[in-house]
């Protein structure tokens, strides 16, 4: 619990009865008296020759000469270490909005509140407030170079995790989705946003993902020979499908590695840019006419238009993980969800929900006639050496994990 007489609260707001009615409460509630500004240029210039640094804003949105978003940037740039409420008229959809961008400038939110405020909510918000030597900062994530990733492919530094996914039905174990790590010799294990960039931007995301399909596609068939029936997802990148070679080359690795089209899914991400769609367009064609299945990766977050759905033979969908985690109590996320799965219904494709972290989401997607699931709250990441035992403790209490809906 936040000892009251020690945080430094400042509130902006453009509204004088608003500006009393608050420092009313904080006094009720048995705070500090707070320091008040109509303004948000004032606000921001007396940061600078405060004596005492301020633990706490409770800023307002709309307001004259600077907005509360125009504040937040500033703050931002100031470097703030302290946190914010958010108190306005606007909706709830312009809350959630402005609670993104606070946190993608990294500044501490305890909430939002709308007008009339209760004091009660504000006292809950307040008391989860923690001093700043209590927050993690961000990790600062290391920069590879190009001769780095080069290093790694070349060395075979790099190793496929394996997440399941799961018939949302019946909980099923049904396939799992292979997942790119580098085992760095001093690093550790190294997440592919670290390097597949790299290898994007250098000419080297092709021999990455060769490595990642050759090792996938060999798995695969020693999951076959144990008995344990896996699709098994690949991610590819666009610029695998710039070179019309690209369709031999799959087709040659799955029968060398003594598997079959069915067995696999090519997962094609969004978030970059298609330039030309003549040759992409025929070389996923013809993987889907040889029967490999075709799946758009992240789908709703990248650049990829309806028209191009439409135009590629893509036969399953996959939700991205910003839609489905915490849908079930976010309206917006739900219409978003919602009607991404109505269009892969429509279009006769697979859908896949990503990002399934928590009970609410499970039960969530479940109610929604998603077919297929993947998350944290199903399985992370793991070795393929870890799958078989983990399916043997998955069946084992998938009775009574999975509920039918009548």
């Amino acid at each position: 619990m936040v000892s009251k007489s020690s945080l430094n609260i400042l509130i902006i707001d453009d509204q004088p009865f608003m500006l009393k009615l608050l420092e009313h409460m904080l006094i009720s509630l048995g705070f500090n008296q707070p320091t008040i500004y109509d303004n948000g240029k004032k606000a921001l210039a007396s940061l600078d020759s405060a004596s005492s640094q301020t633990n706490l804003i409770l800023l307002d949105l709309n307001m004259p000469e600077m907005d509360g978003i125009e504040v937040v940037r500033h703050l931002a740039g100031k470097s703030y270490s302290g946190s914010i409420i958010l108190v306005s008229g606007e909706d709830a959809r312009m809350l959630q909005s402005v609670e993104r961008l606070v946190r993608a400038h990294n500044i501490p939110l305890l909430g939002s509140l709308q007008k009339p405020i209760n004091p009660k909510d504000l006292s809950i918000l307040i008391d989860s407030w923690e001093p700043p030597s209590y927050v993690n900062p961000p990790a600062v994530k290391k920069i590879y170079g190009a001769d780095d990733v080069r290093a790694a492919i070349v060395n075979h530094q790099l190793v496929n995790y394996y997440q399941p996914k799961v018939d949302v039905a019946n909980g099923k174990v049904m396939g799992v989705e292979t997942l790119v790590r580098w085992r760095h010799p001093q690093d550790g294990l190294v997440f592919p946003d670290q390097f597949i960039g790299v290898a994007e931007d250098n000419g080297l995301i092709n021999d990455l993902t060769r490595e990642v399909i050759s090792d996938a596609f060999s798995q695969t068939k020693i999951w076959l020979d144990a008995g344990l029936s896996l699709r098994v997802a690949v991610n590819l990148s666009m610029e695998n499908l710039d070179s019309l070679e690209f369709t031999d080359y799959v087709t040659t690795a799955a029968a060398t590695a003594g598997i079959i089209p069915d067995d696999i899914v090519l997962e094609v991400t969004e978030s970059r840019l298609i330039k030309s769609l003549t040759t992409p367009m025929e070389v996923l064609t013809r993987l889907r006419l040889k029967r490999f299945h075709l799946s758009i990766d992240d789908f709703g977050t990248g650049h990829s238009s309806l028209m191009q759905l439409l135009d590629l033979p893509f036969n399953e969908l996959k939700v991205d993980q910003g839609f489905v985690h915490g849908a079930a109590s976010n309206e917006k996320l739900c219409s978003i969800y919602n009607a991404s799965l109505s269009l892969a219904q429509q279009l006769g494709m697979k859908s896949v929900a990503e990002g399934v972290e928590d009970q609410a989401d499970w039960d969530f997607i479940r109610s929604s006639g998603c077919d297929l699931a993947q998350g944290y709250y199903i399985a992370k990441p793991m070795p393929a050496d870890e799958i078989h035992d983990w399916i043997i403790k998955w069946e084992a209490n998938r009775v009574n994990l999975i509920t039918p809906y009548d």
